[in-house]
């Protein structure tokens, strides 16, 4: 049997379990294009830009475990790159789809459009190795099937991006046809030798600990196994505590719940829980300025046991050889009771009263009225900013889940991410908050929204300028141009759509939008939060006062 490269290519995509590939067209990439919608395995979604194509399909990644994207050669690839870099940082396995010049003007001399100028094509996959964990440039249609399994497969494996170029006239060359898919979506089995030493290990470090917590990161979410972690909870008796990044990656109803560790800007009594803790196992952590609030919020090493991805390294020796998934599988079976830091009572989280209908809406009255919304079949996405601190003070109901971008920060990223995730997972309802700096560069994609129907709630928190960056490090290129956000739907909706922009300056108000928000099914409903500018989180004054000192430290002096 035979069939072509992009129909291939659509196959697999449609057998690892994605139902949309995400696109924008550019002449090199059209036929490939035409063969992803003829075999028709997964519904092609049009995106505004390349930057935006890439954060939906990182959003849409996070939601369903893997996703696609196809762009054209340079002035497409490269626009996605910022995406793809947010991917790889985030650990979300994107597979990226380029188009790319004619296998014939290799090495004639002919100079093309979309390129550098010069007639060395090689460039935009040389870039890209450095963002993504495979990169194949396929030249010959007969290799194409092994590479691009080869792709998926590292991906998949590795829950990083790849990257696949394919040149515009081998798109709908014949090749042969695919066979199972068993062996892109098999783990490599562990090395029984290397996990039950890592599991003796553990023992002994844990039976030496009297008072043992288990702090979760947000590597977790490439795990797959966050839905054992309740189960290990139980069986070790001990107390649980999520890094920010990773909230809502354990169900707060949990007995065993404690709060965000985030050094000085913990949860009530987190910070403490944590760092008195003779044992710390912490799974899937990135520890980079931002978690530790500049470098401030360090564990001790000999009372942690890290568990990565990939292996885990205790009391000073490393074992490899293993997924996380087969490590915590076989520590749920046999890891010791140790109640010690269970006995340690949660501490509830501070209560916002309720305003008058009629007061000025305030970030308190705004995060209380979007807490009552969520339950437990929502997912919030919160932007870069003060929306992750408004995130990590609400008080989830089990179920429920959080997407930030904490690693790569990249402001924007939450609409693209949050249309992505409302394809991925559409039976749960999607929440965004975000900030109207973050928003003005990645507006055009609540217009697909609206061409898609996907009734996303938007919280736009019309503070006037890029807070987060005011309480940074402050100066004029922190303020922007004010922009009637709610008036934008109109405009986005043409002659056929039905988003819905409305505009809240009291608690009332935005009491009643929500109420009409959740009655708007067939489309978005942005809601634009009229904030007074210095109206923030004391958390982030906090945070941002000593991140700021830690990227002010003078240079040392050899």
């Amino acid at each position: 049997m035979t069939t072509t490269v992009g129909q291939y290519l659509s196959a697999r995509l449609g057998q690892i379990g994605l139902k949309h590939h995400f696109a924008v067209a550019g002449d090199f990439n059209l036929i490939l294009l035409d063969e992803l919608l003829a075999e028709g395995s997964t519904k092609q979604i049009y995106s505004c830009n390349e930057l935006n194509c890439g954060y939906s399909a990182e959003g849409y990644g996070r939601a369903n475990g893997a996703a696609a994207m196809v762009v054209t050669f340079s002035v497409g690839a490269l626009s996605a790159m910022n995406a793809i870099g947010s991917a790889y940082a985030e650990n979300v396995p994107v597979i990226i789809v380029s188009g790319a010049p004619n296998t014939n003007d290799h090495g004639t001399g002919h100079l093309l459009h979309h390129t550098l100028g010069n007639t060395n094509y090689g460039y935009q996959a040389e870039m890209m190795r450095h963002i993504t964990c495979a990169a194949e440039v396929i030249f010959s249609a007969e290799h194409a099937p092994q590479q691009i399994d080869n792709a998926i497969r590292t991906a998949l494996r590795e829950r990083k991006p790849a990257y696949i170029e394919i040149p515009c006239n081998l798109a709908n060359a014949a090749c042969a046809a695919p066979g199972p898919v068993s062996s892109l979506l098999s783990e490599p089995a562990a090395d029984p030798a290397s996990l039950d030493a890592a599991l003796e290990e553990t023992g002994r470090f844990l039976y030496a600990r009297d008072k043992v917590v288990l702090l979760v990161g947000s590597r977790m979410r490439a795990s797959g196994v966050i839905d054992l972690l309740p189960a290990l909870a139980d069986r070790m008796g001990c107390a649980v505590t999520v890094m920010a990044a990773a909230k809502g990656f354990f169900p707060e109803d949990h007995p065993a719940y404690r709060g965000v560790y985030w050094g000085e800007v913990s949860s009530p009594g987190a910070q403490e829980l944590v760092e008195s803790a003779d044992g710390i196992l912490c799974l899937g952590p990135i520890f980079n300025d931002y978690a530790t609030v500049g470098w401030r919020a360090t564990l001790k090493p000999e009372n942690t046991l890290l568990a990565d991805l990939h292996g885990i390294t205790v009391n000073g020796r490393v074992f490899e050889g293993f997924s996380i998934r087969q490590y915590l599988e076989a520590l749920s079976a046999r890891a010791p009771r140790r109640a010690g830091s269970a006995e340690t009572p949660r501490q509830p989280l501070p209560t916002i009263a309720p305003a008058p209908r009629d007061a000025r809406l305030t970030n308190d009255e705004m995060t209380r009225q979007i807490n009552t919304l969520i339950d437990g079949n929502t997912t919030l996405t919160a932007e870069t900013g003060d929306s992750w601190f408004n995130a990590v003070r609400m008080d989830l109901p089990g179920g429920a889940k959080v997407e930030s971008e904490m690693q790569w920060g990249s402001i924007g990223w939450s609409v693209p991410a949050a249309l992505g995730g409302a394809l991925g997972a559409p039976d749960r309802r999607h929440v965004l908050m975000v900030g109207d700096g973050s928003f003005q560069l990645t507006a055009q994609e609540v217009a697909q929204m609206v061409r898609y129907e996907l009734p996303i709630i938007i919280f736009l928190v019309n503070n006037h300028g890029y807070v987060i960056e005011i309480k940074i490090h402050d100066g004029p290129y922190n303020y922007i141009k004010n922009w009637d956000y709610a008036g934008l739907i109109a405009a986005f909706n043409a002659e056929d759509g039905h988003g819905l922009g409305l505009r809240a300056t009291t608690a009332g108000e935005l009491a009643g939008a929500i109420e009409q928000a959740k009655a708007n099914t067939r489309g978005p409903t942005l809601i634009e939060c009229d904030l007074d500018r210095s109206d923030c989180t004391e958390t982030l004054v906090k945070w941002g006062t000593k991140v700021a000192a830690a990227n002010g430290r003078a240079p040392k002096v050899n």
